[in-house]
């Protein structure tokens, strides 16, 4: 964590206090806080027992209440490699701590609508549509099949973030782009914060959220994800 704190719009600052459990840390390095979020259900009916956010040279850990003291003592004799020891604590099996790119926007790209919102239940969407629930954003092609569709993670009413698929045939069009942009002017207009997350050195989904609005700061998000993704 490297260079200074880059500026954080407050619906962004109030979703990670509400998400992490503190935002900001109150100096350089990592803090690392318990959280009774991660005790809780997050938006897919499943624990996400580890989060973190990095920002130049702040970062947030949030981890259940019980584990925090351990990861304090763990991280304190060599804070430099936190990652290996949230890990050696709480991972095992199958799972990892896996590192993305984060993203935020108050402005999204002026790109046109591209899509319909229809219900996550909707016959026509892949089956991992269906695991956002709710409202759903999607492009069908002339004859009702689906293109394209951005589902939103529910952290919190103050944060929503953005996941984008597209089948094969459709990509490379600008299709999903427009979705992200689309998706993220309801996010914004409900009163929450649109973010979105890529794996590092994800080019194609880099590009998608630079067209849509969503520039790479060099934030950082880590997440113990298992078998079954994040």
């Amino acid at each position: 964590m490297t260079g200074p704190v880059p500026a954080c719009p407050p619906v962004l600052a109030r979703h990670l206090d509400a998400w992490l459990g503190r935002w900001p840390a109150p100096g350089p390095g990592l803090e690392v806080v318990g959280c009774s979020a991660r005790l809780r259900p997050g938006w897919d009916g499943r624990l996400h027992p580890v989060v973190a956010v990095l920002a130049g040279e702040r970062g947030v850990l949030s981890v259940a209440p019980a584990h925090a003291a351990e990861l304090r003592a763990r991280i304190g004799a060599d804070p430099q490699r936190w990652r290996g020891a949230v890990a050696a604590a709480l991972g095992g099996g199958d799972r990892t701590l896996v590192e993305q790119a984060f993203r935020f926007t108050t402005a999204p790209g002026p790109l046109p609508d591209a899509g319909t919102w229809v219900a996550a239940d909707h016959p026509a969407l892949p089956p991992w549509m269906r695991t956002f629930g709710g409202a759903v954003l999607v492009a069908f092609d002339a004859g009702g099949r689906f293109l394209s569709g951005v589902g939103r993670k529910r952290h919190d009413r103050f944060g929503q973030e953005l996941a984008v698929g597209t089948v094969p045939v459709a990509r490379g069009t600008g299709l999903a782009r427009r979705l992200v942009a689309q998706a993220a002017r309801r996010v914004l207009a409900e009163g929450a914060v649109p973010t979105y997350a890529h794996a590092l050195g994800n080019d194609a989904s880099g590009r998608v959220a630079d067209a849509a609005g969503l520039p790479d700061r060099g934030w950082r998000v880590l997440r113990l994800e298992d078998d079954r993704g994040g």
